[in-house]
């Protein structure tokens, strides 16, 4: 079966996807990624997104406009990634999270925008699409979904695996002795982003390499003060998100510092905010091979001070597992897609936080009647390649 995987994630500046064609073989699902992309949100679309997100203040209309404009934009992405393999059988689309409602250190709720029915009438298959949802009533906290795929993916790995995914938001997932933790860490790109869009130090929206930090010296007192945040020290699981850490957030800090600080050294602390919190949480897990994915390893000052921080940990990127790393969370919304249609829970128990394993999401039909494959038997392993972009 071929799915079309897509997700908008929290740096929301475009569109990931990858198809990929799945079978089971026995308890490994087998796939083969026969494309992946990032299309890009269209400027104005972007900036409303933008200015409509926390600490914002927004209205229902301008929500259900941008449920609208960002499920067409999905339904185009879908549409010509399907016509550039000879068709799709299925999509799985997370949409753009907008809120992510956490109280008393835990989620009760989560929206995601990206009208699904776009996407069914524009490719004319069936879409599976609020797929975080269900993981909050059994006691998850919707976040991290990938710990779905990681526990396929290094479930028979020796020591103590873990995969970090370095996005907006940083997460891991951990495998101790067979059972599986997962949980936001902290901010990654998302501060930083914030930055340089607020300074206008790069058109594009991020400091590209690394190169605008790397120019810059970590304010010891500022780092200080971020890493007293109360977050960090909660236990997993957790989650979190753009709610918490925003560019306010980042200006707030600043302020209460009582000396200035320029942007280029206000990037480089932030960078070695995600260095120290990654690092931390990496040791505390006991974790001995890392596998890293996210557009934060596109960033060689992250990256390299993430492997300087943890000596000890054997770290490579999510492509040692035939996982492009800026398609590992297309490629997983493609493998929950396939369980949900499948009958097969897309949610580990305890990954999230979850009480008991779920099938996840609701589907939408496509053009003609709405046929699901037989359920299938469960899955203990995957096995992937290709990686074609």
């Amino acid at each position: 079966m071929r799915v079309l995987g897509m997700i908008s994630g929290t740096s929301h500046d475009g569109i990931d996807l990858a198809v990929v064609d799945l079978d089971a073989d026995g308890d490994v699902l087998v796939g083969s990624v026969l494309t992946s992309d990032t299309v890009p949100y269209d400027p104005d679309l972007r900036a409303r997104l933008v200015a409509a997100l926390p600490p914002a203040a927004t209205t229902l209309s301008e929500m259900c406009q941008l449920d609208t404009l960002i499920g067409q934009a999905f339904a185009q992405a879908a549409a010509e990634a399907a016509e550039g393999i000879g068709g799709v059988d299925a999509v799985c689309s997370h949409g753009q999270t907008v809120y992510h409602w956490v109280e008393a250190d835990h989620a009760l709720g989560t929206l995601q925008l990206g009208q699904p029915a776009w996407i069914a009438e524009r490719v004319g298959r069936p879409v599976v699409a609020d797929v975080r949802a269900r993981d909050l009533t059994i006691g998850g906290h919707g976040a991290p979904l990938a710990s779905l795929l990681d526990a396929l993916l290094l479930g028979g790995h020796a020591g103590v695996p873990a995969a970090l995914n370095l996005g907006g938001i940083s997460n891991m997932t951990v495998i101790t002795d067979g059972r599986v933790s997962a949980f936001d860490i902290g901010p990654s790109n998302a501060l930083m982003d914030a930055v340089v869009q607020t300074e206008g130090l790069d058109p594009r929206g991020y400091d590209d390499g690394g190169r605008l930090a790397a120019g810059g010296s970590v304010d010891v007192d500022l780092l200080d003060a971020l890493l007293a945040d109360p977050f960090y020290a909660l236990p997993a699981p957790k989650s979190t998100g753009k709610e918490h850490f925003h560019g306010t957030y980042v200006r707030e800090a600043v302020a209460a510092l009582g000396h200035d600080i320029s942007p280029i050294d206000l990037l480089a602390t932030l960078t070695e905010l995600t260095v120290r919190t990654v690092a931390e949480a990496v040791r505390t897990a006991g974790v001995t091979y890392l596998a890293m994915s996210g557009g934060g390893c596109r960033n060689p000052l992250l990256v390299d001070g993430i492997r300087a921080a943890l000596p000890d940990v054997e770290v490579v990127t999510t492509d040692a597992l035939s996982v492009p790393t800026d398609a590992k969370e297309a490629i997983l919304l493609a493998v929950i897609g396939w369980c949900t249609l499948h009958g097969l829970p897309g949610v580990v128990a305890g990954g999230t936080g979850a009480r008991v394993p779920r099938i996840l999401g609701s589907i939408t039909p496509g053009s003609g009647p709405l046929r699901l494959p037989e359920p299938a038997s469960p899955i203990r392993s995957i096995r992937l390649h290709g990686g074609v972009t």
